[in-house]
């Protein structure tokens, strides 16, 4: 039976628990922002949102209300 996590896991690696905290740090490398993020397991979290955290180095999901900062 197929995997119903939707993020690829070339490596065996685990795949991030979505919506397990309130607050990811992110540098530019992971723009344009999406919550959920990539490697995160997609079958229990919601749709995918891109969050706007250029202007002022923030954001909030509208979904989970995860708070994203960008660090750089």
């Amino acid at each position: 039976m197929p995997s119903p996590d939707t993020a690829a896991d070339a490596g065996g690696n685990k795949y991030i628990q979505a919506n397990a905290e309130n607050r990811y740090e992110v540098t530019r490398a992971d723009l344009p922002l999406h919550c959920p993020l990539d490697g995160m397991s997609l079958w229990n979290s919601h749709p995918r949102v891109y969050l706007p955290i250029e202007e002022n180095g923030t954001a909030k999901c509208p979904y989970c209300g995860a708070d994203y900062v960008l660090k750089d």
